[in-house]
């Protein structure tokens, strides 16, 4: 598959921003055999300008999707391998003194890329965890006061084992706020397994991947999925789904006012993903579960208004999105 070249000059139309987003889901999901959905999720994440947290068992294909949707641009990808010895220096860079010259000099670290996988990132601790919170959320580096600009479009994608806890350190909940997404894969279908065997006899479907867009024709889409419309009563919406979370009984922590920027964002571009160029109220029913159950937590034994127990808050947001009233088909104004 040819790399698709465009200029930066204007924005797409929606036919053209629909078919730039289906050669790269073809593409990947020509890596990741039978997960469609979690190709879906991570493309609208990336367009949306936000980050993902993918939350599985090992050998489902974490890694493998991070890599396939970097291997999709022609950008800069860096990945990080969180263990208990990693420091934020690491991460963010170092300040070096170069005796020649007499000064110190920058050298960057590996956050300084358009995509940067983070593996297994509960492994490392609270500290260098937190060395992320001001690139996710300020797209920026300080190191001995000086502040360095990470490069547009910037994604984190990050990969825990939520069973093996062991030695491992929980990301606190300020930080999961910054996921604009959380995934699990899942196991394959039989099919897709089997199909997966044959696939790998010859090496990995990775190295046949080809960037499908370059870096200036994303920054175009992300600029498309920017301006996508979002009608008043579906801002009120989303509104509403996000602040039932904070009452609800079985919750005792809410999503907060950023997973309702962050829900509507990844919303124009789910939109935009499909060829419209307005959001409808199916697009944040679609993502209100991805988006915002992983910001809250549950109540000890906690119930649904009908007194069965809550397994997940899976389960709370569904009921949620379901009991909130659906804004009434109208005109763009």
């Amino acid at each position: 598959m040819s790399m698709m070249t465009t200029s930066t000059a204007e924005g797409l139309s929606a036919e053209e921003f629909a078919e730039l987003g289906s050669s790269i889901r073809k593409a990947m999901n020509g890596v990741l055999d039978g997960k469609p959905e979690a190709v879906d999720i991570a493309l609208t994440v990336l367009l949306a300008e936000g980050h993902l947290l993918i939350e599985d068992v090992p050998g489902v294909g974490k890694t493998m999707l991070a890599r396939a949707l970097a291997k999709c641009i022609a950008g800069t990808v860096n990945r990080i391998q969180f263990t208990p010895d990693l420091l934020p220096a690491d991460i963010t860079g170092v300040s070096v003194f170069r005796q020649q010259l007499g000064t110190f000099e920058f050298t960057p670290g590996p956050v300084f890329a358009h995509i940067v996988i983070g593996d297994e990132i509960n492994r490392a601790s609270p500290k260098t965890q937190s060395a992320l919170l001001e690139c996710m959320e300020e797209q920026q580096v300080t190191v001995d006061g000086r502040t360095h600009h990470l490069e547009s479009p910037f994604l984190v994608v990050a990969t825990q084992n939520p069973i093996e806890m062991e030695g491992t350190y929980a990301l606190p909940e300020a930080q999961r706020d910054r996921f604009m997404a959380r995934i699990s894969i899942g196991y394959p279908d039989a099919e897709s397994e089997a199909l997966m065997v044959r696939d790998r006899e010859h090496g990995s479907p990775l190295e046949r991947l080809s960037p499908v867009v370059d870096i200036a024709g994303l920054r175009r889409m992300i600029a498309t999925a920017r301006e996508v419309y979002v009608s008043p009563a579906v801002e009120r919406y989303a509104v509403a789904i996000v602040q039932a979370t904070r009452d609800d009984s079985a919750l005792r922590l809410g999503a907060s006012p950023r997973s309702t920027l962050q829900l509507v964002r990844a919303s124009r571009a789910r939109a935009a993903l499909d060829g419209r160029d307005f959001v409808v109220p199916d697009d944040i029913d679609a993502l209100a579960t991805t988006v915002l159950s992983h910001r809250m937590l549950l109540v000890p034994r906690a119930q649904h208004p009908d007194g069965r127990p809550v397994r997940s808050v899976d389960e709370v947001v569904d009921r949620i999105v379901a009991a909130t009233a659906v804004p009434v088909p109208s005109s763009r104004a």
